[in-house]
C-alpha cells in the first residue's frame, strides 16, 4: 500500500491539511451560533444551507475544471472557502452565515472533484485500492483530528476561524507545486433514483437515512452536546469519537459482507445504529457514553459504502459509477433535510430528540431490510462483488473502484 501512495503523497498531503482546517468548521459554527442564543431550528438552517451547497457543487464544479483546468480550480475554491472562513469573524448575521454556508459547501465540492478525479487518473490496476483507503485515511483522520481545534481559546475568540483559515490556505501548496499531469475529467450523468429503486431498494433507503442522521449529527451534535451542559473540550472529543469510530469499524462490517449475504450485515448494522442511538438518547455522551458515541459512529459512517456495494452487486459493472452518481445525490438530498428535521424534533423533545430520531429512523429502515431479506433474491456471496470503503464525497471516487484492465468491466459479476 505504501508504494500505491507515493506517486500521490501530495494530493493526500493536501486533503489532510484541508480537512484539519474545514473538516471542524460545521462544529464550530454550531457551537459559536449556539453560544449567541441562536435557536435550533436556525442553526439546522444554516447547516442546511452547507449541504446543499455542497450538492450543488458536485454536480456543477466540474464544469469549471474542464474551463481552467485542475490546479487552477483547487485554488480558487481553496481560497473562496479561506476568504469565507475569514467572514465569519466579522459578524454572525445568520442569513449572511447561511449564505457563506452555502458557499463554503461548493468550495468543499470543488476540492473532492479536483483530487478525487486526480486520484482516479493516478492510480493503476491494483494500486487502485490502496489509494482510495490511503485517501479515507488521510481525509477523516484530517477531520477526526481538525475537531481539537475546537478547544483552541474558547468560544468566542477569532483565533479557530483564524487556524481553520491558516490549515485551507497551506492545502493550496502540495497542488500547486505539484509536478503531476493533471487528467481530462471525465463526466458521467448519474442513473435515475426510480431506475437505482427498482434495482436495490435497501441502498436507496439505506443511503438517504445516512444521509439524513450524518447531516444532522455534523450540524446538530454540538448542539446536542452544548445543550446537555458539555464543555467546548468535551464536544471536541464527542465529535471526534464519532468520526473516529465511523472509520474504525468500516473494514470489518464490510469484510463481513462479503462473506454474507451483505443484506444481512445492513440490517444488523442499522439494528446497531438504532439501539446506540437510543442508548445516547438516554446517557451523556461522556465515560461510557463515549463507547455508544464511537459505537453509533461505527454503524452510521458504515451504512453508506454497505449500501453502495449491495447495489453494485445488482448492476452491470458499466453502470456502477453512473450508480454512485445517482446514491451521492440521494445522499446529499439526506443530508440536507437531516438538520431541519434533527432541529426541530431538538424543539420538541428537547436535546435527547435528536437521538431518538435517529433510532426511529434506524428502526424503520431495520424492518424495512428485514422485508427486503424476505422479498428479495439472495445474491450468494461468492458473485457479490468485494467491498470498498467509500467517502461520502462526490461520484468520482466509485470510480477508484473500477479497475480498467478488469475483464469484468464488460460483463455481470454475478449470476
Amino acid at each position: 500500500m505504501i508504494s500505491a501512495l507515493a506517486p500521490v503523497r501530495t494530493l493526500l498531503t493536501a486533503i489532510f491539511l484541508f480537512m484539519l482546517g474545514a473538516g471542524f468548521l460545521t462544529t464550530l459554527i454550531s457551537v459559536r451560533l449556539q453560544a449567541s442564543g441562536t435557536s435550533p431550528v436556525l442553526i439546522g438552517v444554516i447547516a442546511t444551507g452547507y449541504f446543499a451547497g455542497l450538492a450543488a457543487g458536485a454536480l456543477r464544479i466540474g464544469r469549471l475544471v474542464e474551463r481552467i483546468g485542475h490546479i487552477r480550480t483547487f485554488s480558487v475554491v481553496v481560497s473562496l472557502l479561506s476568504a469565507s472562513t475569514l467572514v465569519y469573524t466579522l459578524t454572525e448575521q445568520p442569513l449572511l452565515w447561511l449564505a457563506l454556508r452555502f458557499v463554503d459547501g461548493c468550495c468543499v465540492a470543488g476540492v473532492y472533484v479536483c483530487l478525487e478525479s486526480w486520484l482516479n487518473d493516478q492510480a493503476e490496476g491494483p494500486s487502485r485500492g490502496g489509494v482510495l483507503a490511503g485517501y479515507m485515511i488521510a481525509l477523516y483522520l484530517g477531520q477526526g483530528g481538525g475537531q481539537q481545534l475546537l478547544n483552541v481559546a474558547g468560544s468566542t475568540s477569532s483565533l479557530p476561524f483564524i487556524l481553520a483559515s491558516l490549515l485551507i490556505s497551506l492545502a493550496v501548496l502540495p497542488v500547486a507545486l505539484t509536478r503531476m499531469n493533471t487528467p481530462t475529467l471525465a463526466t458521467t450523468a448519474p442513473l435515475s433514483v426510480r431506475r437505482l429503486y427498482s434495482t436495490s431498494p435497501l441502498a436507496i433507503i439505506g443511503v438517504a437515512l445516512t444521509g439524513i442522521m450524518l447531516g444532522a449529527f455534523y450540524g446538530l451534535g454540538p448542539v446536542y452536546a452544548g445543550e446537555l451542559g458539555l464543555s467546548v473540550a468535551d464536544t471536541a472529543g464527542f465529535m471526534t469519537i464519532v468520526i473516529l469510530g465511523g472509520v474504525a469499524l468500516q473494514w470489518p462490517l464490510g469484510r463481513l459482507s462479503d462473506r454474507f449475504d451483505r443484506r444481512t450485515v445492513i440490517v444488523g448494522t442499522t439494528a446497531g445504529a438504532a439501539i446506540s442511538a437510543f442508548a445516547l438518547s438516554l446517557l451523556t455522551p461522556i465515560g461510557a457514553g463515549l463507547i455508544l458515541a464511537g459505537l453509533f459512529g461505527g454503524a452510521s459512517f458504515a451504512l453508506y459504502p454497505l449500501c453502495i456495494a449491495h447495489a453494485n452487486d445488482q448492476l452491470m459493472p458499466k453502470e456502477r459509477i453512473s450508480a454512485t452518481g445517482g446514491l451521492v445525490f440521494v445522499y446529499s438530498v439526506g443530508a440536507a433535510t437531516g438538520p431541519l428535521i434533527g432541529s426541530s424534533v431538538m424543539v420538541a423533545l428537547g436535546p435527547p430528540g435528536l437521538f431518538q430520531v435517529f433510532a426511529v429512523l434506524a428502526g424503520g429502515v431495520f424492518l424495512f431490510g428485514m422485508w427486503r431479506r424476505w422479498a428479495g433474491d439472495v445474491v450468494p456471496p461468492e458473485n457479490q462483488r468485494s467491498y470498498q470503503v467509500l467517502p461520502r464525497t462526490t461520484p468520482i471516487s466509485g470510480e477508484l473502484l473500477e479497475d480498467p484492465a478488469d475483464p469484468q468491466t464488460d460483463g455481470r459479476t454475478f449470476h
